[in-house]
């Protein structure tokens, strides 16, 4: 029996109109065909995770696979958010990449202390940028074996 190939759905939480632009082109670049939602605060993201306000219906939030956080957002920054997740039995199995132009070592050891999977820094120049998402959807969304929901 052919196992079938499933593509990971990608969360990405940004509030920069134009990160957003240069993500979602370099994501096209990059040939990353993996869904993606967006969510433009660290509310929002929580929201879309935990069926509230306007993701009550989950056929609009679908669980994801793969979440890229940003450090920088409002109403709740990053790192609330990523704790959030990991102390949910729901969803802190959800590989969480940290996607952030802070290159500061209190972020990082925040990040990893509060259970990311990764902490990546946004390159300056386009090409390096399509390079890194083209990476990350290559392991995180295909080769990544995700944890069963259902699992204990």
């Amino acid at each position: 029996m052919a196992e079938k190939t499933r593509f990971t759905k990608i969360l990405l939480v940004e509030d920069n109109p134009d990160d957003i632009l240069i993500i979602e082109r370099a994501l096209k670049e990059a040939r990353v065909i993996n869904r993606v939602w967006i969510a433009r605060d660290g509310q929002e993201a929580l929201d879309f995770l935990q069926h509230k306000g306007k993701y009550e219906d989950p056929a609009l939030a679908p669980r994801p696979g793969l979440i890229l956080l940003d450090i920088n957002l409002p109403k709740v920054n990053g790192l609330d958010v990523l704790k959030k997740i990991k102390e949910d039995d729901n969803f802190k199995r959800i590989p969480t990449v940290m996607l952030t132009v802070s290159k500061r070592d209190e972020d990082i050891v925040k990040s990893y202390n509060y259970g990311c999977n990764s902490f990546i820094q946004k390159p300056l120049e386009f090409e390096k940028f399509v390079e890194l998402v083209r990476q990350i959807g290559l392991y995180w969304g295909l080769l990544n074996v995700e944890a069963p929901t259902n699992a204990g």
